[in-house]
């Protein structure tokens, strides 16, 4: 069907909800969201699906879900009766309709029979990652659309690893999905019913209680932590999500207890009122934060996105203002300390291994590198890392110290498989009282680790490309860089390519194979002045994510280099 007969097909549904219809009432008059709406499918990939609130097939609904969910169930039977039994658990946000979206999910798999953990309310990602695992199930489901603003939601499938679902499941799922004819007649079973039967079950403070008891485990001293932690006062913001949930008793536990949450910021509110977008690399959303911050002479800000696997940080600085720091920043301080305090304890080994993605920054690696230890590059996204983690478990081969990536994600003790803001938090204030300890603020000791290796600095944009249209002006594009291979970016001469999709390296002319990483539709440039940048269509968003990473002599000189190779990035995606 085209465009018009499928929103056809929706305007003569029986039972849409009010909600629903009265969208659908109103932006049907408009041509060109009807194409987009109802031309194509959402798309749904490794990280699954994300989209507006809205009608339509292109779109985020109970529909959508319900389809997707279907796949789901169909994957799950085909895969046995003890992967029924093992069943899935599922969490929500703090989103509209996150919740009606987890019950939906939950009621098509129940009318397959399949067993259901569904969470009493909302829950921090990394929660379900560890459920997933701690549960022993067979895959999860997580109503989020992360840090995106108020009108997205979306749909995240974990496999049993309690990492994001791999890319062969993911593809047999979403083939299973568009089996469905007809969104409207998916099955779903009535709760009573489910609860009744034992087919669904609600979890929350159980599960609660043992994720808490794993991350005891993310302190590594815990005496110095005893010792200077009075020494600072921590503001706490959980941008009207998920973190709020278990933040107090997390940093409590941790030794932390002089947390000030942000009052206006820690109302759970789908419209997230404070913010544009409650993305914790954004400065506004620290606004209400360091206002606290002044009023109560406090240095230092952490911000979780809605669902709680990113974090943020922001810290006061020499002249007294706040600077908000970059996930690489964060991460370059987070192994830094990590690597100092083995080597202090004498329990440094070069086995230890530091994951990170490939799109992140290169001083990390520097820092691991000088320390002696073992350093491991993967495609962007956390499931990567995790499969890193489960290889050295295998095979015996090292210690997982630190998985990050440039998107403030991190992750230090591996029960949970995707990145966990609530590990983040305790970690970067670990990381502070180090610093108190040594009378020094944490932008003091950032500008320490660059005197001794070297002033790094990345910036990362998101170009969109939005509409029906979107993902086809990203393929030409990626093509195009492809076809002409760039010999030079903003005048500087480019040595070294490497083309994630074609699994190739070209360096001074001559090309041979990469290998040990999956295909991934990835460009990255190495430039003649150590400055490396890539572009990556994004799997969830109609956007083009263009990464940059300069070394340079001085911040000041780094971030306006870091800035000039965007912009030439910019125009060359015109």
């Amino acid at each position: 069907m085209n465009a018009n007969e499928t929103l056809k097909q929706w305007q003569q549904a029986q039972g849409l909800p009010d909600y629903l219809q009265e969208q659908l009432a109103i932006l049907a008059k408009d041509p060109k969201w009807v194409e987009d709406a109802f031309g194509q499918d959402i798309n749904f990939g490794t990280a699954g699906m994300r989209g507006l609130l809205e009608p339509g097939t292109n779109r985020i609904n109970l529909y959508t879900v319900g389809r997707v969910t279907e796949g789901l169930a169909r994957l799950i039977e085909e895969n046995g009766q003890e992967a029924k039994k093992r069943g899935v658990a599922i969490s929500f946000d703090s989103r509209y309709h996150s919740r009606e979206f987890a019950q939906i999910s939950a009621r098509v798999l129940g009318a397959h029979g399949i067993h259901v953990y569904l969470f009493d309310d909302l829950r921090p990602t990394p929660e379900l990652s560890f459920a997933v695992r701690h549960l022993h199930t067979f895959a999860g489901i997580n109503i989020t659309a992360s840090h995106n603003a108020k009108q997205y939601n979306g749909y995240k499938v974990y496999g049993e690893d309690g990492a994001q679902m791999g890319p062969e499941d993911a593809d047999r799922l979403f083939k299973l999905a568009e089996q469905v004819d007809d969104l409207f007649t998916v099955k779903a079973a009535p709760v009573e019913k489910l609860r009744a039967e034992g087919t669904l079950q609600l979890i929350g403070e159980d599960v609660d209680e043992a994720y808490l008891s794993e991350l005891k485990a993310v302190t590594v001293n815990p005496a110095m932590v005893k010792a200077n932690a009075s020494k600072l006062k921590i503001i706490y913001t959980p941008l009207h999500g998920t973190g709020k949930m278990l933040y107090d008793r997390a940093f409590r536990q941790g030794g932390f207890t002089n947390i000030i949450p942000v009052p206006n910021q820690s109302i759970i509110d789908p419209e997230f009122p404070t913010t544009k977008k409650p993305n914790p690399e954004y400065r506004d959303v620290f606004d209400p934060g360091v206002a606290l911050a002044n009023k109560e002479n406090a240095d230092l800000i952490i911000a979780t996105d809605p669902d709680a696997d990113r974090m943020g940080a922001c810290v006061r600085t020499a002249k007294g203002d706040f600077q908000v720091l970059t996930g690489n920043q964060i991460a370059t301080l987070m192994i830094y300390y990590l690597l100092t305090n083995l080597k202090e304890k004498q329990q440094l080994t070069p086995d230890y291994e530091l994951i990170t993605s490939v799109v992140s920054s290169s001083l990390p690696l520097k820092i691991a590198k000088d320390f002696g230890i073992k350093t491991k590059s993967v495609l962007t996204g956390f499931k990567f890392i995790g499969e890193e983690v489960d290889r050295m478990n295998r095979e015996h081969d090292g210690k997982f110290l630190m998985g990050f990536e440039e998107s403030y994600g991190y992750l230090f003790k591996p029960f949970a498989r995707d990145k966990d803001a609530m590990q983040g938090a305790l970690m970067f204030a670990e990381v502070a009282s180090y610093y108190a300890s040594r009378q020094m603020t944490v932008l003091a000791g950032l500008q320490e680790i660059w005197q001794k290796y070297g002033t790094a600095y990345e910036i990362t944009r998101a170009i969109e490309m939005p509409g029906i249209g979107g993902q086809q002006k990203m393929a030409g594009l990626m093509a195009k860089l492809r076809r002409e291979k760039l010999t030079e970016i903003n005048g500087m001469p480019v040595v070294k390519t490497e083309d994630f999709l074609r699994q190739e390296e070209t360096e001074n002319g001559r090309v041979k194979p990469m290998t040990g990483l999956p295909q991934s539709n990835v460009l990255k440039y190495y430039l003649s002045d150590e400055t490396w940048l890539a572009l990556r269509p994004s799997g969830t968003e109609p956007v083009i994510k263009a990464y940059v990473g300069v070394n340079k002599p001085d911040i000041a000189t780094a971030q306006q280099a870091a800035a000039d190779y965007q912009t030439a990035l910019a125009e060359l995606l015109k």
